[in-house]
C-alpha cells in the first residue's frame, strides 16, 4: 500500500504511530474516495492496534448518513465532496469511535465524475484534532489510482503535521 518513496512513507507513518501512542491517542478515519486505503497504510504498520481504533469506509452517500450521522441535507445542499461534508464526516468518526484524532477524505477520484467545479482529483479533508476541527481542499493530478495515492499520503502526513502544531 505504500507509494512513492516506500521507505520514507513507512517512516513518516512511524512517527505518526509512535506520537499516537506515546500520548495516548486513538485514530478512526472516515474515507470514500480512498476505499480504505489510508487504514491499510495505517494496519501495515505492526502494533497499529495500539494506535489505530478504527476505519469507516463510507463510499456512498447513504453510508455517510447512516455510518457517521452526516446530515442528508448537508451533503444535498453541498454535495459529497465538499468542506461541510469532509467536516461532519470527521466529526462522525470521532462521535461514532473510541478515538480522539480523526480524519476524514472525501472527492473524486475519476476518471469520470468530474465537473467544472470540482474537476477530478479535488479531494477535501477533514481532521478532528483533539477537539478542533480542520479542513483542506487539495486538488491532485494523474489516473485514479495516481489521485487516491496522493489522497492517502497527503491525509496522513498532514494529521502528522497537525498534531505537532496542535
Amino acid at each position: 500500500m505504500l507509494q512513492n518513496n516506500e521507505h520514507s512513507t513507512h517512516y513518516s507513518y512511524r512517527l505518526l504511530a509512535d506520537f499516537l501512542v506515546k500520548n495516548e491517542l486513538k485514530l478512526a478515519t472516515a474515507e470514500s474516495c480512498t476505499g480504505g486505503m489510508i487504514s491499510a497504510a495505517c494496519t501495515d504498520l505492526a502494533g497499529s492496534s495500539d494506535w489505530f481504533e478504527r476505519g469507516f469506509v463510507t463510499y456512498s452517500n447513504a453510508a455517510k448518513t447512516e455510518l457517521l450521522g452526516v446530515d442528508a441535507a448537508l451533503i444535498e445542499a453541498h454535495g459529497a465532496v465538499s468542506e461541510p461534508v469532509a467536516r461532519a464526516m470527521a466529526f462522525g468518526a470521532i462521535r461514532h469511535s473510541n478515538a480522539q484524532v480523526s480524519l476524514a477524505v472525501t472527492g473524486i477520484a475519476g476518471p469520470s465524475g468530474g465537473s467544472a467545479a470540482k474537476p477530478v482529483g479535488t479531494v477535501w479533508f477533514g481532521f478532528s484534532v483533539q477537539g478542533s476541527l480542520h479542513s483542506e481542499l487539495q486538488r491532485f493530478d494523474g489516473d485514479r489510482a495516481a489521485v487516491r495515492a496522493q489522497a492517502c499520503h497527503h491525509a496522513l502526513a498532514r494529521l502528522w503535521a497537525l498534531l505537532q502544531t496542535d
